[in-house]
C-alpha cells in the first residue's frame, strides 16, 4: 500500500526524531510569539526560505547522480551503477516515503513541507490576533484566545 503524500516521511521516521522536529517547531513558535510580532514576520521569512526535506533529497540526488556520470565518464564504466542506485532510491521515496538519506535527514531536522507549513500557520494565527488586539478587537466579536494542539 502507498501512504498518502503528506504522511509517508514521518510514517517512516522514528517516533522520537518526529516528537523532536514537533518540539523544536513548537519552540520557535513560542520565542518568537514571546519577542513579538517583528520576531514572528522575521521567523516567517525564514521559513519561506527553509528546505524541506524533498528538495534536500533532490539536491542529495541530483549531485551524487551528477558525480557518478561523471566519474562513470571519466574514470571508469562501473561507476554508472550509482545514478542506477540513486534513481532505484528516488523511486522508492516516491512510493514508500522512505530511502536511505531520510533518517539522516530528519535527524538533522530538515522537515515535510506540511511540518513547516504547519509552524507557519500557527504563527500567522498569532500574529492576527495581535493585530485583533491592537485594532481594540474591531471586526471580530470572538475572544482573543490561542489554543495550540500539542504537535498541531
Amino acid at each position: 500500500m502507498i501512504p498518502a503524500t503528506e504522511g509517508r516521511v514521518p510514517l517512516h521516521t522514528a517516533p522520537h526524531v518526529n516528537e523532536e522536529i514537533r518540539r523544536r517547531s513548537d519552540e520557535s513558535v513560542a520565542r518568537a510569539a514571546a519577542r513579538g510580532p517583528r520576531a514572528i514576520d522575521d521567523r516567517l521569512r525564514e521559513l519561506d526560505r527553509e528546505w524541506d526535506i524533498e528538495r534536500a533529497l533532490e539536491a542529495n540526488a541530483a549531485t551524487v547522480v551528477l558525480a557518478g556520470t561523471a566519474l562513470g565518464a571519466i574514470v571508469d564504466r562501473r561507476f554508472f551503477a550509482i545514478p542506477a542506485v540513486v534513481g532505484a532510491f528516488l523511486l522508492q521515496h516516491a512510493l514508500q516515503g522512505w530511502c536511505p538519506p531520510v533518517p539522516v535527514l530528519r535527524r538533522l531536522g530538515f522537515r515535510t513541507t506540511a511540518e513547516i507549513d504547519r509552524e507557519r500557520e500557527r504563527l500567522e494565527a498569532i500574529r492576527g490576533q495581535d493585530a485583533r488586539i491592537e485594532d481594540g478587537g474591531v471586526g471580530s466579536a470572538e475572544p482573543l484566545v490561542l489554543q495550540i494542539p500539542p504537535g498541531g
